[in-house]
């Protein structure tokens, strides 16, 4: 969400106005039966329990041959983790998947259901899932005043049901980007101590206030009671750490680090709340609160040119304009000069450091716990087609036609072992609009040449809510790892109802089963001589006897 602060009282009060009320009850009525797990009335072998349909690999899957050099080329090398050929799938939970409950406390919200789904998941082969844990609801009632219920809850359930959980240290607020459905602000606590100094969150060229995360203008600054933001991230991950000592390492296999909106390494340079970014504008820088503001001036006198700090680029034109409207990001604009080189170096060079302080802080935290640390880094395709990469530069990805702006990004994590999660596996270069310059898959190369290059694992996202056969043919095709440059996981956004479908289901069912496979295209027999009990879709000509149960989707 981004919005100007023009009083502490509004501010807050807008912040705190809930758009959402989460469901108590286990069975709402806005959950539906995906498909029934009851055993039919066979009249053939006993032994075809299950049917499904094959994901096809699309046969016009050619990738458009790009005019120009995009990128510097980066040379691959063959990683630790390209051995194995099984890529396990996790599934990321609903956003509300924990609330406030009635007293007070955290809960797991529509438990029944979700136990269920659960159950489901683990059935078609389905590694685990992940989870949310959001700062805005465990540090609601104060400064480490933590509150873990719901999440120890949604722990053991996980456990019962056989799956492993991937745990998102989510340091953002919920609402006003892409697939959000509820509103989850930052804890109260910290939205009184951005009234107060409205210069602790990002701010745009024409000053507004963008309170999804906070600027990593003032990291090490004790702007939140006392405490360092990074102080403030440190302790929240070691009480979390301290909570679920016997489930790190066996029930949660991964923390993944938030570092940004979305949880992502990045600025918001591209909010959709209140309209203020449409795809696919070019976005817009986003430093201009007063920390970053003297960081930017001290870097211009050091490089000698007190000039250039005196704020962002005069000329990189506004959030939904395309980058020839621009003076700085057009062919030859003033990206590729030296006051251009200059900025966009120490612009994305504050995000690695931010993104390394963080990290060294979750390392020190998590080491010996034998979980994995990850972090995620987003899938900024539009405009890539273009010299300047503008969408991805405002995001602060120092990526051009003559620079590589991930491979910094992997070195950075590499130092740590963290493993690198990237977006927009499923997308295909001839599906995007024309006018956008899109290149998802050309992205997706580039970063996958930049993590084998670094030593780091590769895992992976879905950008979108996709249940068709091209999307998973091509993350399948992605997955793949001949050429030593696969997927270590893959992570399907998202579980809800929709996937519970029939149809959806049976092509979900057969994309892990391809996964599990290494990738390789492959299908579910119609008849399951394995005696799986899981049931997807109806056996034709067969009648069945309805039971009690069946799985809900959330």
């Amino acid at each position: 969400m981004a919005l100007t602060l023009r009083s502490p009282t509004s501010f807050i009060s807008k912040a705190l106005k809930p758009s959402h009320k989460p469901t108590t009850s286990d069975e709402p009525t806005s959950l539906i039966s995906f498909v029934s797990l009851q055993k039919p009335s066979f009249t053939a072998s006993s032994s075809c329990r299950l049917k499904a349909v094959q994901v096809r690999a699309s046969s016009n899957d050619l990738s458009p041959v790009p005019a120009e050099r995009l990128h510097p080329e980066s040379k691959a090398v063959r990683t630790a983790h390209s051995g194995s050929t099984r890529v396990p799938v996790y599934v990321m939970l609903p956003l509300d998947t924990i609330f406030k409950g009635n007293d007070g406390k955290g809960a797991v919200n529509r438990a029944r259901a979700l136990n269920a789904s659960m159950m489901a998941l683990r059935s078609a082969g389905v590694e685990g899932i992940m989870a949310d844990v959001w700062w805005g609801l465990v540090e609601r009632d104060g400064p480490m005043k933590y509150d873990w219920e719901g999440y120890a809850e949604l722990v053991r359930m996980a456990e019962r049901n056989g799956l492993k959980m991937q745990m998102v240290m989510s340091f953002h607020q919920c609402g006003g980007n892409v697939g959000d459905s509820c509103s989850i602000p930052l804890p109260p606590w910290v939205l009184e101590e951005m009234s107060r100094d409205p210069d602790i969150v990002y701010t745009d060229r024409s000053g507004r206030r963008n309170p999804e995360y906070i600027s990593l203008g003032c990291d090490e600054l004790p702007v939140l009671r006392g405490r360092t933001p990074i102080q403030v991230y440190s302790d929240y991950m070691r009480s979390f750490r301290d909570r679920f000592s016997n489930y790190l390492g066996n029930v949660i296999v991964e923390i993944q680090v938030g570092m940004g909106p979305c949880g992502e390494l990045r600025y918001p340079s591209y909010p959709e709340s209140n309209g203020t970014w449409k795809f696919p504008g070019i976005g817009e820088f986003q430093c201009y609160d007063k920390y970053m503001k003297a960081s930017l001036q001290a870097s211009a006198i050091a490089a000698g040119h007190s000039e250039w700090g005196k704020g962002g680029p005069h000329d990189a034109g506004q959030y939904n304009q395309f980058p020839e409207d621009t003076g700085f990001f057009k062919r030859e604009g003033t990206w590729n000069t030296e006051y251009g080189q200059f900025f966009l170096s120490w612009y994305s060079e504050k995000l690695l450091q931010h993104g390394d302080r963080i990290l060294t802080a979750a390392d020190s935290i998590f080491s010996s716990t034998g979980a994995k640390l990850s972090a995620k880094v987003a899938g900024i395709h539009w405009h890539y087609r273009t010299r300047s990469h503008a969408a991805e530069l405002t995001a602060g990805y120092y990526n051009t036609r003559n620079q590589d702006g991930y491979i910094p990004i992997a070195k950075m994590l590499a130092k740590r072992g963290v493993v690198m999660n990237f977006t927009c596996m499923e997308m295909k270069d001839e599906q995007q609009p024309g006018h956008a310059g899109c290149a998802p898959e050309l992205l997706v190369e580039q970063v996958k040449k930049a993590a084998s290059s670094a030593g780091v694992e590769l895992a992976g996202e879905n950008a979108l809510e996709r249940y068709d056969e091209a999307a998973y043919a091509k993350v399948l095709e992605t997955s793949r790892s001949e050429t030593g440059m696969g997927l270590s996981a893959f992570t399907y956004l998202r579980m809800n109802k929709r996937l519970f479908e029939e149809a959806n289901w049976r092509q979900f069912v057969s994309f892990v089963k391809a996964m599990g496979e290494g990738g390789r295209k492959s299908s579910l027999p119609r008849c399951d001589s394995s005696q799986s009990d899981l049931y997807v879709g109806f056996v034709n000509k067969v009648e069945r006897k309805p039971e009690p149960e069946a799985a809900a989707a959330l």
